[in-house]
């Protein structure tokens, strides 16, 4: 549109210039209605005065003006819908009805440019280019190995006016996390179903076998694992409900918190567990008191369930340390630290941040697991956890509370040497 305009706007200077060299030879009157004529095509009404040149003139004047200032908002509308299609997470690619590509914006421009796995997805955004064109509409999800894996949903869409196609436009969304998420719940729910079914399984046949059982020491027996079974539901159940309420938490309830209260709460919570397998719990304090803005309760619950683990996979008469210290954060693990892992928030290497750590002389992690015991339900010895209770949801939980915190959780492991898992929490720059 504001291509026709410019034109009409030249068309109408040209006119000027003839009509002058045409008034020579014939009257003003006839001038000016030339002009006014010219003037009429822009859509413009007529002039109050059409008799006189000078009448003539100014109106061809406020025509042209106008045009003008009809192609500069044209101009500056076209430049503010491009800058506004560039900011769209969404890649947009247009052709007209040649089939030529006459507009991208950054986000497909950015993929379709590029080298590696992204030229498939420009080959993809290409062919369902030319699929919409004879079918009127095409999609396709195309999955990129990477790294990173990404996958991308491409949907092509003849466009018209009613009367006749003017080109074919395509979206490309970059769908990568709402598949991760799907799997994620899938796998979720697939091992819940399994964690609660064996438990389940067992409370059903060891109360079919009670009721028939006649012998008082063997029904005592068979209701001593019935009650560990719906123990173990029980704290399947109360697991994922903290990992549900941690995952949907928006915002945290913060208050000062000092690290040394959390550790005692979190020690006096698995005492009595300690006591039953004769562990001994030592924890030192910090040298001096630091207090942190966090939720109290989530902070708790984190070293707790650290403390819970190191229980579980230590030896009967052994001992598991607890220790707060306030650091900076380093800018690389030293080169002959054991084997380890980190998961949560990235922290800038300087940063303060406190450290609590959980250490245990236990049977350790095998280095090939390492990158896994962060996830939900895995275990590295899924016998012992089950005879033991555990719910393999402690270290999920864990994670979950150091990304709230902007923190993050580390461990340190040797098969046969124990563990050592860290809490590790950034501290404002003042501490």
């Amino acid at each position: 549109m504001a291509v026709w305009i410019a034109i009409a706007a030249g068309a109408l200077v040209i006119g000027i210039a003839v009509g002058v060299l045409v008034g020579r030879r014939r009257g003003s009157r006839a001038i000016a209605q030339r002009l006014i004529a010219l003037g009429s095509r822009l859509g413009a009404g007529p002039p109050e005065d059409e008799g006189s040149l000078e009448g003539a003139l100014s109106y061809l004047e406020q025509v042209t003006g106008a045009a003008t200032a009809a192609v500069t908002e044209s101009s500056a509308d076209a430049i503010r819908l491009r800058r506004s299609l560039d900011t769209l997470p969404l890649g947009l690619v247009l052709c007209d009805e040649s089939g030529s590509i006459i507009y991208r914006n950054a986000s497909a421009t950015t993929l379709m440019e590029s080298r590696g796995g992204d030229a498939l997805a420009a080959q993809a955004v290409t062919e369902r280019l030319s699929e919409a064109w004879d079918k009127g509409q095409a999609e396709q999800t195309l999955d990129l190995w990477g790294p990173p894996r990404r996958s991308l949903g491409v949907n092509a869409t003849l466009i018209d006016d009613g009367r006749r196609p003017l080109g074919v436009i395509a979206v490309i969304d970059d769908i990568s996390e709402r598949k991760r998420l799907d799997d994620v719940r899938r796998d979720f729910i697939a091992n819940v179903s399994h964690e609660l079914k064996t438990p389940m399984g067992a409370l059903g046949l060891l109360a079919e076998t009670l009721m028939d059982e006649k012998d008082r020491d063997v029904a005592k027996r068979l209701a001593d694992r019935i009650h560990m079974e719906a123990f173990r539901v029980s704290r399947i159940i109360d697991d994922l409900l903290d990992l549900s309420r941690l995952e949907s938490e928006l915002e945290l309830t913060t208050e000062p918190v000092p690290i040394d209260l959390v550790v005692v709460e979190a020690v006096d919570r698995v005492r009595s567990s300690a006591e039953q397998r004769n562990i001994i719990l030592d924890a030192s304090p910090l040298a001096e008191p630091i207090s942190l803005m966090a939720d109290r309760r989530q902070l708790v619950s984190a070293v707790h369930a650290l403390l819970e683990n190191a229980i579980t996979y230590s030896t009967e008469g052994s001992v598991v340390t607890v220790s707060s210290v306030v650091t900076t954060q380093p800018d690389a693990p030293e080169s002959d630290a054991k084997p380890s892992a980190t998961s949560g928030e990235e922290i800038a290497p300087g940063s303060p941040i406190v450290r609590i750590s959980v250490r245990d002389t236990g049977m350790g992690i095998p280095t090939v697991d390492l990158d896994r015991i962060f996830e939900r339900f895995y275990r590295v010895d899924r016998g012992r956890s089950r005879e033991t209770g555990g719910t393999g949801l402690g270290l999920a939980i864990v994670r979950h509370v150091a990304t709230n915190h902007a923190g993050a959780v580390e461990v340190e492991s040797r098969e046969g040497e124990g563990s050592t898992f860290t809490l590790i929490l950034p501290l404002p720059e003042s501490v």
